[in-house]
Order: C-alpha cells, then sequence, then structure tokens
C-alpha cells in the first residue's frame, strides 16, 4: 500500500514541514470520493477554498471552508471526520439506493446524516446475511474494496451436502476455476452440521460478485445460507441483531484508521488513547469483539490466519 501519512520518512529534506493536509485527502475523508477523483475534481475547477480556486498541491488548515458538489465543509470540524457504521443485514434486503422493483433497501435503515451521504463498502446478495460496513470517507471505502488491497472477508456457509476432502484441498490450494478466473480460498474450516446440510467458515480476500456461491455451485454443492462475519478487522457483532447498526466510536474509528494506514502518527496516538462509546446499547464486551485481535497488523501485511483442514 502506498501510503504518504505511515510516519516512516522516506527521504528527509532540511526544509519546513508545509503546514496543514492535502486538500484531496481532507475531501475523500469528508466523503466527498477517492484522493484521485478530488484531484479531478480540483483540476477541473470544481473546488474552492475560501471562496478562491483551488489548486493541485494545495494544503487546507482548521477553520478552511472548502466548497465542492454543493457541499460545503469546514476544516477541522468534528463532522468531518470519518465515520464507520455496522450494520447486520439480513435476507430480504438490497444494498442499494436504486431498484427498479423497489424492495426494501438497507440504506432505508440507516441514522439520517446532515451534508455527508453512507458509503457502502462492497455488498451483500439479496439473499446473503450478516455484516455490512458503511463510512462517511471515500478514502475508508477505497482502502476496504479496491482488490490490491487484498482485505479479508470472512462467511458462514451452510451447503446442501458435504465436501470430500479431495475437494477441500483443491479450494484451498489449487482453487476452483469460474468463468471469471480461479477463485482460492484463503481458510476452510469444517463446521459440522446435522442431516443434508452442512456449515463451514470460509475466508477469501476478494469480492467478485456471488462469488462463494458460484464456487460451491461449480462443487456441486448449493448454498443454502451465507452469512458474512467479518470484514478486515472488523467482526460481526455477536449482540448486534438483525436489522440494527452500531456506529464505531472514535478509538474504534482511529484502529482501524490505522490498520488502513490513512491516519497521521499525531491523530493516531489521540484516536487510540480516546474513549471509545457505543452506540447501539451494547455491553463492553460485545463492543470489544468489534474488531478483530491486531494479529492483522495492516490492510496491505500478511495475515497470520491459519488453514484448517
Amino acid at each position: 500500500m502506498n501510503n504518504e501519512d505511515s510516519g516512516t520518512p522516506i527521504e528527509v529534506q532540511v526544509s519546513e514541514k508545509q503546514p496543514g493536509e492535502k486538500l484531496q485527502k481532507v475531501m475523500a475523508q469528508a466523503g466527498y470520493g477517492s484522493r484521485r477523483t478530488m484531484e479531478e475534481w480540483i483540476a477541473s475547477g470544481r473546488v474552492s477554498v475560501n471562496g478562491n480556486p483551488a489548486n493541485l498541491g494545495m494544503r487546507v488548515v482548521a477553520g478552511d471552508l472548502v466548497k465542492a458538489g454543493g457541499r460545503t465543509i469546514r476544516v477541522g470540524e468534528r463532522d468531518n471526520k470519518p465515520r464507520i457504521l455496522l450494520y447486520h443485514k439480513p435476507e430480504g434486503e438490497i444494498v442499494s439506493r436504486d431498484d427498479p422493483e423497489k424492495r426494501v433497501s438497507v440504506f432505508d435503515k440507516l441514522p439520517k446524516l446532515r451534508g455527508q451521504k453512507w458509503i457502502a463498502i462492497g455488498r451483500l446478495d439479496f439473499n446473503t446475511s450478516g455484516l455490512l460496513i458503511f463510512t462517511t470517507s471515500g478514502e475508508v471505502a477505497n482502502r476496504l474494496m479496491h482488490p490490491r488491497f487484498e482485505v479479508e472477508r470472512e462467511y458462514a456457509v451452510r451447503v446442501q451436502g458435504t465436501m470430500t476432502e479431495a475437494q477441500m484441498n483443491t479450494m484451498i490450494k489449487d482453487g476452483v476455476m469460474l468463468e471469471d478466473g480461479t477463485v482460492r480460498f484463503e481458510k476452510l474450516e469444517d463446521e459440522g452440521g446435522e442431516g443434508f446440510n452442512h456449515w463451514y467458515r470460509v475466508m477469501l480476500k476478494e469480492g467478485r460478485n456471488r462469488v462463494v456461491r458460484r464456487t460451491f455451485d461449480e462443487l456441486g454443492l448449493p448454498v443454502s445460507r451465507l452469512m458474512r462475519v467479518r470484514f478486515g478487522i472488523i467482526n460481526l457483532p455477536p449482540r448486534l441483531k438483525r436489522g440494527m447498526s452500531a456506529e464505531l466510536g472514535e478509538g474504534e474509528v482511529g484502529q482501524v484508521l490505522s490498520w488502513l494506514e490513512l491516519d497521521s502518527i499525531e491523530s493516531q496516538r489521540s484516536l487510540l488513547n480516546s474513549e471509545v462509546q457505543g452506540k447501539a446499547g451494547m455491553s463492553k464486551h460485545a463492543r470489544k469483539s468489534m474488531l478483530k485481535p491486531s494479529s492483522v497488523r495492516s490492510a496491505r501485511g500478511k495475515s497470520k490466519t491459519g488453514t484448517k483442514r
């Protein structure tokens, strides 16, 4: 991951550090879009700072007024900090704001925002349940979703039938060939079952459309139930019931930003030392279980998750 704010100097120059943050970074964290998109906006003249046209390379400081896309933000205000929301999606809801069939949308269930919008981190199928993550930061959304960062997704899968040892080995070692390429699971655990249905726990580092269902279908094992239980270092809280949402506190957001290497050292220390606030009436134990232990060092580092066969 290319990260200019990781705190590790690449080249030391004897010159004064420019004050403030890069404009495109501030805008991305405020939920306008990715840094690259913001650079395009700035270059095309769509952004102003304190009433003047912005230019590439510009830095802004607390108190500056940024206008773009019909929105105005004041740099440094609390509302401009990235927010992260967890939602336990039930089956029967669509992850879209625009559905011709007028089905129930997950966006109908989320807390309302003023001057911002919730960005969905990936999607879940209409008949898939489990962890959905939303953020107000385009930068956070991009880091979690972009294929090159290989963020882990973990699922509980119930299939009709039982995998053979050969099929399990194929999934882990060689992968299963689909029409859009090979799929290989990083982890595959047998969770047991009764009768015709059998449960498995799988983990992979990609988010292709219906990839888990299609992989098991290719092996002749139709999926009868699918639930996402983890995305990166964020777990589905055990006490977050279906249809409920819970917003991460500042300390938890700080841990996510640190893992994604999106924060500066100063902001990282501040956020990690702040008090974790509960937003959904959950116990301290339940909120602690939201984040996976720090064995996963960063979004670009390798996980210590083992493979159990």
